[in-house]
């Protein structure tokens, strides 16, 4: 089976940013299949390809994928237009390209939402079979955050969400939330499946010994939390600078938060911090993937923030969440939803109510205070890791998920 997949932010493990399809395309090619990757030119992505374009693109194989990066540039610093702008170029370039090329199965993955018009346009020219996967609901979580108002912008997008649902021979959900929101527009939950994100278990792995180096702002005594990730208006980041400033109140020197990532809001963040005194909150480049695993087992605990949007309670499923746990980190989560049950029945962590920054101090600070708990919590979040979200795991569901699909198509 010939795969052409579409995943506009696609990344090597060379990146600063998730790798599922890459892992994913992966374990089609260990199957006996063969991929094409479609994507853009990501501000933290790393396609794998090198050197100049040729016609507004790169071609090439990259660890077995045949990949093309549509020189398509795109940044979490560019303003809503041009983002909107890049994600249609790439939607209209891409279209282009599954008209021309030979393929079995045709595999888009959100967001953004504008990945599934290959998908849709394909099923109505080449009539072949078409996997739709939800990494988040839209336009709910757009809607939600007040990030998009224009009601006509939202009904365009409302109708573009119902077309890739309806379109796809089968849906894929990262989470418990992005499953009931497909059904819920009509799709049979036998033609839908559920598979998170998941665990890189030989790439982050616990550390024997915990303790930082090499960070500017952190010694090697201090207790360090550790947000990887965007740094964004989903992420809710004002919500660890407000548990950082309870901490300078109450005059606790030793813990260290410490933010990797990139993203608009970070120059604010960095300027609040500064006109604050929140010296305890320490910032970082974005790293590899590669090079992000020793930093994680490094820390004491993993930071698993959003903004207290409903929408993202049960519909996200968080690479970062899965990083740390597989890295034997307890979580200290902020929002209520799925991941903070699974932490609440794992005992892998703490969960505390959004918008109670003492709360979150006191959890730190807890955290710090009691190490056998802690490292019991660690103990127990690379068990789930390991027990429910190995990612070798979820790629197998994955393929098979593919297979039956595409098997079904061929059998009408």
């Amino acid at each position: 089976m010939h795969v052409l997949y579409f995943h506009q932010h696609f990344s090597t493990p060379s990146g600063s940013t998730g790798t599922r399809s890459y892992e994913m395309a992966q374990r089609l090619i260990a199957r006996g299949h063969s991929v094409t990757m479609v994507c853009g030119s990501g501000q933290m992505a790393q396609s794998g390809l090198s050197g100049p374009p040729a016609h507004g693109m790169r071609r090439g194989k990259v660890d077995g994928i045949e990949v093309i990066e549509l020189c398509l540039p795109y940044s979490n610093y560019d303003s809503f237009l041009k983002r909107g702008w890049t994600f249609l170029l790439y939607a209209w370039r891409s279209v282009k390209l599954a008209l021309s090329l030979e393929y079995d199965l045709l595999f888009a993955t959100s967001t953004p939402l504008t990945a599934g018009i290959p998908g849709i346009v394909m099923k109505l020219f080449r009539k072949k079979p078409f996997v739709f996967e939800v990494r988040d609901l839209w336009p709910e979580l757009p809607r939600e955050m007040g990030v998009i108002s224009n009601p006509a912008v939202l009904k365009a997008m409302d109708l573009l969400e119902w077309l890739s649902y309806h379109s796809a021979d089968a849906c894929i959900g990262l989470s418990p939330g992005i499953v009931r929101g497909i059904t819920r527009r009509g799709i049979p939950e036998s033609r839908v499946a559920m598979i998170p994100n998941g665990c890189d278990l030989e790439l982050f792995k616990p550390a024997a010994e915990k303790g930082m180096a090499g960070i500017p702002g952190i010694g090697k005594d201090d207790f360090v939390a550790i947000f990887c990730g965007a740094h964004g208006i989903a992420n809710g980041l004002d919500a660890v600078l407000d548990a950082a400033r309870v901490l300078k109140r109450r005059d606790e020197k030793r813990i260290r938060l410490l933010f990797i990532g990139d993203g608009r809001l970070k120059p604010g963040l960095i300027e609040r911090a500064a006109r604050e005194g929140l010296d305890n909150c320490v910032f970082a480049k974005p790293v590899p993937k590669t090079q992000l695993t020793a930093i994680t087992a490094a820390a004491d605990v993993g930071l698993m923030i959003l903004a207290n949007v409903p929408a993202f309670y049960y519909g996200t499923s968080p690479n970062k969440f899965f990083d740390y746990i597989a890295s034997g980190l307890p979580v200290l989560n902020n929002y209520p939803g799925w991941l903070a049950e699974i932490i609440g029945e794992n005992g892998c962590g703490i969960a505390v109510p959004p918008g109670d920054p003492e709360a979150f101090a006191d959890a730190l600070v807890y955290l710090r205070d009691h190490a056998a708990q802690r490292a019991a919590m660690g103990t127990a979040a690379r068990a789930i890791a390991e027990a429910k979200f190995d990612r070798d795991r979820l790629a197998d569901h994955f393929v098979t998920f593919l297979e039956q699909t595409h098997a079904k198509r061929a059998g009408r």
